[in-house]
């Protein structure tokens, strides 16, 4: 008697797919087919959720900070509660001493460079008109005209890129009143996150099956350490551009020196391209106050500092951790910044770190689980449902 054979699972689909390869339709083709779909529906979902947070950013947002803040916020508590005090009591020293650290700075730094933002806006629009005027007597070619005609268009559209910002959030009071309410919820939730962040995160692992619960807690444990990792070294990048980009414009002697350095150190949190826009104004302010010379100077000490950070610093401080390579934080910065502009940009990366460092360790365990158990012969002791029973 002919004894059947088993067959697994990849021997099934392949039976079941190669009849359609014999039509005459070309291998490439199906698997481009196949793939490019699947690109439409990963696609198509990145532009839901984009729109859908775009649509409720009065929650989404403040989540957001909440859950970047805590990232800095959560071990301090957690070394407290090492040295014997309550959760509650760790709580409060970590999040009012925060938000005194964030109120002081705030009032030692934003009120000179409000100060000095109408002359940092004026320094740059004369900036932009003497760069049209060393293209025109450069020797490329460019008229007058020509020159004014591109600083026009690109001045416009900047202007209504602007206004389409502010027109989908600002009506009336709403923008005051957005930026109240996401404050307030982001310190709500820093506070609560802070004191049962652990707790919140097992509540939310307990909502899947039993089977993935560990999974989901592994995952969410791994993300969390990237993504602290991530804030940690973008601080400290940002931190590090903003004072010797500083220190370089003080030493070429380029007029406010402080607006242009808070500039930076906010520009760093948009990788690649922040960088670039922060060191074109400051070339700019340069080109204006001290002449061709001093932005030349500019330009050459921002790109030492950015290639310091961007060999050394930034691989050392950030990219272990996450393991994302710059073409990756590129398309992700353009993206972010397609689907919700500037916010979208900064929350692009962190994003990317989360979902690199979560969806290794899913896709393991769906591997492990979905993989076919061997078949025992029945009536041994490993096939019986439970521990074996002693005799």
């Amino acid at each position: 008697m002919e004894v059947p054979t088993l067959e697994s699972p990849a021997e099934r689909a392949q039976t079941t797919v190669s009849p359609r390869r014999m039509r005459g339709v070309p291998r490439g083709l199906i698997v481009v087919s196949e793939l490019g779909w699947r690109l439409l529906v990963v696609a198509a979902a990145i532009a839901l959720v984009g729109w859908a947070l775009w649509h409720v950013r009065l929650v989404a947002m403040p989540l957001l900070i909440a859950v970047l803040l805590s990232t800095l916020l959560i071990p301090p508590a957690q070394r407290l509660r090492q040295a014997g005090l309550p959760n509650a009591l760790a709580t409060v020293i970590v999040f009012l001493g925060a938000l005194g650290l964030m109120v002081a700075a705030f009032w030692l730094i934003v009120p000179p460079v409000i100060q000095e933002l109408s002359n940092l806006a004026a320094s740059i629009r004369a900036g932009i008109d003497q760069l049209s005027d060393l293209l025109v007597t450069s020797g490329l070619g460019i008229t007058q005209g020509e020159a004014q005609q591109a600083i026009r268009e690109a001045q416009q559209t900047l202007t209504s890129s602007v206004d389409a910002i502010f027109a989908s959030v600002l009506n009336g009071a709403v923008l005051i009143t957005e930026v109240l309410a996401g404050a307030l919820i982001a310190l709500v939730l820093v506070f609560f996150f802070i004191k049962d962040g652990s707790t919140l995160w097992a509540w939310v692992a307990r909502l899947f099956p039993e089977r993935a619960q560990d999974t989901v807690m592994l995952a969410g444990h791994n993300a969390w350490h990237a993504l602290g990792t991530y804030v940690r070294g973008i601080i400290f990048v940002a931190t590090f551009d903003a004072l010797f980009i500083g220190l370089a414009l003080a030493i070429i002697g380029v007029p406010l020196v402080l607006p242009l350095a808070v500039l930076v150190f906010v520009a760093a949190f948009v990788p690649f391209v922040g960088a670039i826009a922060a060191g074109a104004l400051a070339a700019l302010v340069a080109l204006v106050s001290e002449g061709v010379v001093a932005a030349l100077a500019v330009v050459v000490a921002i790109t030492v500092v950015q290639q310091i950070e961007g060999n050394i610093l930034y691989p050392l401080v950030v990219g272990r951790s996450t393991h994302l390579h710059p073409v990756g934080i590129l398309v992700a910065v353009t993206t972010g910044a397609v689907v919700a502009g500037v916010i979208g940009a900064v929350a692009a990366v962190p994003i990317l770190a989360v979902i690199v460092t979560a969806v290794p360790i899913i896709r393991s365990a769906a591997e492990t689980t979905s993989r076919p158990q061997p078949e025992l012969p029945e009536g041994s002791e490993a096939g019986r449902s439970g521990p074996p029973r002693p005799g």
